[in-house]
């Protein structure tokens, strides 16, 4: 019975302590406030504002807000660095709050920005070395005596509107079917489908053709 009373009473003595500090964060709130006129001299006060909302996770707008005002009317003030540091920190808080989403730290943030920085600078290096073998190709058949060079055709674009070659068919052709009789298309319709080549492409039938 003694060790059930002693457990309760620490209890309501933990609660009421919680109490006592969720009033004095009021009663700091309320005077830090009302001391604000919009000067520098209230810089300090705006940084102790912001701590005291930056220890409520409901209230990270405000806490912005105050470190915000600090910076502005203290840009080169005693708590400029660490005051950066908590704005940071809060803003990327925020953007996870605000999108649902899980907190990412600035180390995160930061190694996955350099991730796809590396991704892309990768992906021009295989546009690059692609491009250059493609032409590398297309001189050595050339070379080789084949007149028009290589024929390379581009890969399909989703959504582009499309044709299917039927035997007979020519560039000039197809350009009759949808230019309403213009041959003169044929060339839009190369250009569309097949790497920079000399004189008209050779379709074969069942290729499949974008139509520009």
């Amino acid at each position: 019975m003694k060790k059930n009373f002693f457990f309760v009473l620490a209890v309501l003595i933990g609660i009421t302590g919680c109490e006592q500090r969720i009033a004095e964060q009021k009663s700091d709130l309320a005077r830090y406030e009302a001391e604000l006129d919009g000067t520098s001299k209230t810089a300090e006060t705006h940084f102790k504002l912001g701590l005291l909302y930056d220890a409520q996770p409901a209230n990270l707008v405000a806490s912005i807000h105050h470190f915000q005002r600090y910076l502005e009317l203290a840009p080169d003030g005693s708590h400029s660095k660490e005051v950066q540091q908590f704005l940071s920190e809060n803003q990327l808080k925020l953007a996870a709050q605000l999108g649902s989403g899980a907190y990412i730290s600035q180390e995160e943030s930061k190694r996955l920005k350099n991730e796809n920085q590396e991704l892309q600078k990768k992906n021009l290096q295989l546009k690059t070395s692609l491009e250059t073998t493609t032409k590398a190709l297309a001189a050595a058949h050339k070379a080789l005596g084949h007149k028009g060079g290589l024929q390379i055709q581009k890969p399909l674009v989703e959504g582009a509107r499309i044709y299917t070659v039927v035997p007979g068919d020519t560039l000039a052709g197809i350009s009759r079917k949808f230019y309403k009789n213009n041959a003169a298309k044929w060339k839009e319709i190369q250009e569309a489908n097949f790497e920079p080549m000399e004189g008209p492409a050779k379709l074969k039938p069942g290729m499949v053709l974008m139509i520009p």
